[in-house]
């Protein structure tokens, strides 16, 4: 008897333990559930949020690009000064320029022509000095700026032989020195005029007369300049202006040798210019 009551008392003590880890079996299997329920409410509510947020981000990328669209439009928006056409961006660009310039030249500028030359000259200033003329060449080229048009005079006796339009070997000092400061340069034009004195061309002589010698002179040079020194082409203009311009009278040999020369002409070049600020 004493025997089936233990296992009776054994039975109810098996029976009670095993319905207590029952119980917190089903506890924490809740418990889990409701994590993962938390854990997939969680990561739905990231998911919406970085949706959310990349929508906001694709919102702020359009409205920086209207704006830089924008501004870019207003920049470039052009006007007509003194009949040209300038973007405000060019404006800007020759406004720095005009900075560098001697104040009392800028204050004579009436129109836009006026600014752009003075800042083609100002530059041109910073490279025409002492190094384009070399030692024993001082009384032979003379350098002027008149109304912003830069003007080298070049005796014949440093250039070409009497009545010869071929250039003088000793002459490529000067022209590889011209040529660094022309090709320094690009908004400009570069005319070479030939001058002559009023002898007339000796009968038999491979020229007609002083007009064909002056443009003979010229092209001559302008030859030198872009097949020897590499200045483009499409800045230089050959000119003859035979002796029809004298800088004093042909009455003396001294008067004539000062009227025998080749001008270099510089003049700035408008559309270049506008061409040269709008690619920088």
């Amino acid at each position: 008897m004493k025997k089936i009551v233990s296992v009776s008392l054994l039975g109810m003590v098996l029976l009670a333990s095993s319905c207590v880890s029952k119980k917190k079996y089903v506890a924490l299997e809740d418990q889990y559930n409701e994590t993962r329920s938390t854990l997939a409410k969680t990561q739905l509510e990231k998911e919406e949020i970085e949706g959310k947020y990349a929508r906001i981000e694709e919102r702020v990328a359009s409205y920086n690009a209207k704006i830089h669209s924008l501004t870019d439009s207003n920049n470039e928006r052009l006007q007509n000064i003194d009949g040209v056409i300038i973007s405000e961006n060019d404006r800007e660009k020759m406004r720095r320029a005009l900075e560098n310039v001697d104040q009392q030249e800028l204050a004579q500028a009436k129109t836009l022509q006026d600014s752009m030359n003075l800042i083609i000259t100002h530059n041109l200033k910073s490279n025409l000095d002492s190094n384009l003329i070399a030692e024993g060449e001082e009384d032979d080229i003379k350098i002027s700026i008149e109304e912003t048009v830069v003007m080298i005079t070049v005796s014949d006796k440093l250039l070409f032989r009497s009545g010869s339009s071929v250039v003088k070997p000793q002459a490529d000092g000067l022209l590889s020195r011209l040529a660094e400061v022309i090709k320094s340069e690009p908004a400009m034009e570069v005319m070479v005029e030939g001058h002559t004195d009023s002898q007339t061309v000796k009968p038999g002589s491979y020229v007609k007369d002083n007009w064909e010698l002056s443009v003979a002179r010229s092209t001559a040079v302008i030859r030198k300049l872009q097949n020897e020194f590499g200045v483009d082409p499409e800045h230089l203009i050959a000119a003859g202006r035979s002796s029809y311009h004298p800088l004093t009278d042909n009455d003396t040999a001294e008067g004539r040798a000062t009227n025998r020369r080749t001008r270099i002409v510089i003049l700035p070049n408008l559309d270049k210019f506008l061409a040269m600020l709008a690619s920088n």
